[in-house]
């Protein structure tokens, strides 16, 4: 239905005006239609993806059934698979993954592949059977903003980083008639690389073990899934630094009590040290398992029990070491009024962020806790391939 037939306008000079504004009003913006494909590849649905004249149906390989794969497949003909460069090299020969660039990697599949065969790919739990069925053939030629786009979506979603593209022909089928969400590839690429944005949503005020006195600020992710808070414990001075803390969920370490890492120790230490200086601020970012979302963190624990470290396994699954966020934090900052911090942490890559993010860090304050027999490997490698200070 065209939207001037509901816009009751006869004779009137502003209905052609009101109908522009009411058609507007109704159409996802950009921010809303790059989190509807995220939405749509969580779901295992489809959905299109373009970039000038090439259009493609994208379709994430951890979510998406056989029987819909198989149909698009039938319907559409063999897709072109996408992974991760670190999951190439975990995953392929040498031989093949030779002078790959950073990003994602393209695959033409053999004229035998199944589904099977894009599972084995995608999903590190099938390494240890046989390697997929060959030749493979990876595409080195062309424009990749279609795959970069995809790639960003998939890792965003916190799935594993593997979607196969369907090419599809106008001849093939009518765009406007697609029941589908369509998406530009480049304006998913500029709205991933955006600016975080988050709304301040709620906040109250209750005492905690480590200071009686504390505010809870609640911020929301723009796609309305994600939330944040910072915990603003006593009464900062505003004209002082204030001493500060960005940790990042974690629900093994802070809830369970995990020994594999030293997140529950190091968010508690943070706090109680808030409370025997009277103030500071704690900013909790839902990003769990370095941003990778529990599920894929699970995943990692499950390969570092075969013999990888941390690094090794992101890798493996095809994330980078670390997919944080912390422009985040220092937007959270800015909102509730602090600019200077004393922020406690070993990890220089908070500190870098943040300054260029607008948040001026007068001092590291080393957080060097929660080191365990069980633990030691752990904090051994994010020294050693992560940087932190330990």
């Amino acid at each position: 239905m065209k939207i001037d037939t509901i816009v009751p306008g006869i004779s009137d000079p502003n209905a052609k005006m009101r109908a522009t504004m009411l058609s507007q009003s109704l159409m996802p913006n950009r921010t809303e239609r790059v989190n509807r494909a995220r939405g749509d590849l969580a779901m295992g649905m489809p959905y299109i993806l373009r970039h000038g004249s090439e259009r493609t149906v994208m379709i994430a390989i951890e979510t998406t059934t056989r029987e819909r794969f198989n149909a698009l497949e039938r319907g559409l003909g063999a897709p072109e698979l996408v992974i991760s460069s670190k999951r190439a090299r975990s995953v392929l020969t040498a031989a093949v993954t030779a002078n790959l660039s950073e990003g994602p990697v393209r695959i033409r599949p053999p004229a035998s592949a199944d589904f099977d065969w894009y599972q084995r790919l995608a999903d590190p739990r099938h390494d240890h059977v046989s390697g997929p069925a060959g030749p493979l053939h990876v595409l080195r030629t062309g424009d990749d903003t279609l795959q970069n786009a995809g790639l960003g979506l998939v890792k965003s979603a916190e799935l594993i980083p593997a979607f196969a593209l369907f090419p599809l022909g106008t001849e093939l089928l009518d765009l406007n008639d697609v029941p589908l969400t369509q998406l530009d590839a480049s304006e998913a690429l500029a709205e991933l690389a955006g600016r975080p944005a988050l709304s301040a949503v709620a906040a109250a005020s209750f005492p905690l073990e480590a200071h009686d006195v504390s505010r809870l600020h609640v911020f929301r992710d723009a796609d309305g899934q994600r939330e944040h808070y910072a915990i603003v414990i006593g009464q900062p001075d505003p004209n002082r630094p204030v001493l500060a803390r960005l940790h990042s969920a974690c629900f093994t370490g802070d809830v369970l009590g995990s020994l594999k890492c030293d997140c529950g120790p190091q968010l508690r230490a943070a706090l109680s040290r808030m409370g025997e200086e009277g103030a500071g601020v704690l900013i909790y970012l839902n990003q769990e398992g370095r941003g990778i979302g529990l599920a894929n963190k699970m995943r990692v624990y499950d390969l570092q029990s075969h013999g990888r470290d941390t690094v090794e396994a992101n890798h493996q699954l095809g994330f980078e070491d670390d997919e944080r966020d912390f422009r985040l934090a220092a937007t959270m900052l800015k909102q509730i009024g602090i600019t200077d911090i004393r922020l406690l942490t070993n990890n220089p890559g908070k500190v870098d962020t943040l300054a260029g993010n607008g948040i001026r860090v007068v001092e590291r304050v080393p957080l060097q806790v929660g080191r365990t027999a069980h633990n030691r490997s752990y904090l051994s490698v994010k020294a050693l391939k992560s940087g932190h200070l330990l």
